[in-house]
């Protein structure tokens, strides 16, 4: 066997991963390079797997506490957080277990290691250096930093220490109002703390649809989260054991001290690049550290990139399908990302969960649209089930009725959202949702409910 990799790809994530073992699948000979011990990246070590074990795990302890006893069930409930946090690795281990599998049936090589690209068939492994046809950068994102604020990953962590915390804080700040934010500070409350965010713009989740914007903030507020919204954070002040975090209003003035044990540090996430080589390469990024690519290919022939690092939603499953698309078209088939159909999932409770445009962009646009929209409070399985907050909206243009987008707060959105998600890659119209049976009782009438609604013959008093 040839010592020239077909294909080595940097980063062993959902984007890596999939392309690893795509490329394998594809008859390629493929490496990927990943410098953590267990593959999987951000996302499965300390992410979306580990976040959701812990939303899951809060949301039915919060349930056990408030809800059992007007369903007839009597229970004693404690909070075991060593036993919560364990039960949250196993689930760890055993997915990034189940990738190294993966890897060793579609015949990827696992290496372990900080890689460096040399030049465009040339990749250095800790000093070794490996030949390659193609190389495909999938090194993802990290947590941005806030200017004067030093996370120590204790009392002031990221969203990496808020996994891990060994105790429940009294009192915990969030600073962003954004997904990672509300789904960890969601978590902490159903614990036990009292958790204040504090947001720089006016309202919560910048960039999705307004009223499941102000829906959720209503429904967060009624389950006593604190919202310092127009306000940013100055400085944080450690006094002993506690912390005074130092904000003011987002045009200035106004200062106001929140006193909190524990701060969450939530302001997004920017590209990891760091010691990769592409400055030397010459591989172009924006200002912001993004790598600029056309179809994938970067502007040097033979390097890739995908994921978190290059320009998009980061999100999980985009940098998967990026993967996807990537061995395809190194293997000379179409790979192809379709952007408008990619869906978007708050994990708190109730969940949010988006796809395609928002009114706000199809205004802005000038497009004609109708819309339909359904409660959850109408419909029978959320009323028997105790989940009747919130809604499902659907868009569809005004003259072709075609599904331009879908927008939802309420329970089990997340896995609603994949059905409008379908509906939009054939191009599908709100009547063709609204024709097709949907068993009853189950939440997923209520979408069928909200497409009817679009041409106003809705079964909702």
């Amino acid at each position: 066997m040839s010592d020239i990799y077909d294909v080595i790809i940097i980063g062993g994530g959902p984007g890596g991963y999939n392309c690893a073992i795509r490329c394998g699948q594809l008859g390629l000979k493929v490496a990927c390079v990943e410098t953590r011990k267990t593959l999987g990246g951000t996302c499965l070590n300390v992410g979306c797997i580990p976040s959701k074990a812990l939303l899951h795990a809060s949301e039915m302890f919060e349930t056990a506490q408030n809800d059992f006893a007007d369903m007839g069930i009597k229970a004693d409930v404690k909070l075991d957080l060593k036993q919560m946090m364990a039960a949250k690795g196993k689930t760890v281990s055993g997915l990034t277990t189940g990738i190294e599998y993966l890897f060793k049936k579609n015949k990827v090589e696992h290496i372990s290691g900080y890689g460096k690209i040399i030049d465009a068939n040339t990749v250095d492994v800790d000093g070794k250096k490996l030949k390659t046809k193609n190389v495909v950068i999938a090194t993802g994102s990290e947590v941005t930093p806030l200017p004067g604020v030093e996370v120590d990953e204790k009392t002031i962590v990221s969203s990496t220490g808020a996994l891990d915390l060994k105790a429940v804080p009294k009192r915990l700040l969030v600073i962003g109002g954004g997904v990672i934010g509300l789904e960890l500070g969601s978590v902490w409350r159903r614990l036990g703390s009292e958790v204040t965010v504090v947001e720089y713009l006016d309202h919560i989740m910048p960039g999705m649809d307004g009223e499941v914007q102000k829906q959720a903030l209503r429904v967060f507020k009624k389950q006593k989260m604190k919202f310092e919204l127009s306000r940013k954070v100055m400085g944080v002040e450690k006094k002993g054991k506690a912390l005074t975090v130092k904000t003011e209003a987002s045009t200035g003035g106004s200062p106001k001290d929140i006193d909190v044990d524990v701060v969450l540090v939530c302001i997004g996430r920017r590209p990891f690049t760091k010691d990769l080589g592409l400055e030397a390469l010459g591989v172009a990024q924006d200002k912001r550290g993004f790598i600029e690519t056309n179809h994938f290919a970067t502007n040097i022939s033979g390097v890739y990139a995908l994921g978190d690092c290059t320009h998009g939603p980061m999100l999980a499953h985009k940098a998967e399908d990026e993967g996807v698309a990537v061995a395809e078209i190194i293997a000379g088939k179409a790979g192809h990302v379709n952007y408008d159909v990619i869906p978007g999932v708050v994990y708190t409770a109730p969940e949010i969960a988006s796809v395609g445009q928002t009114e706000e962009q199809l205004k802005e646009a000038g497009v004609k649209y109708k819309k339909g929209k359904f409660a959850f409070a109408a419909n029978s399985r959320a009323r028997a089930n105790h989940q009747t907050d919130g809604f499902i909206k659907i868009l569809a243009h005004a003259e072709t009725d075609e599904i331009l987008g879908a927008h939802m707060i309420g329970a089990h959105v997340g896995d609603l959202i994949a059905e409008v998600a379908l509906a939009m890659e054939f191009k599908a119209a709100s009547e063709d949702i609204a024709r097709t049976c949907h068993a009853h009782p189950t939440i997923s009438e209520a979408v069928r409910q909200a497409a009817m609604d679009v041409e106003g013959w809705t079964m909702q008093s």
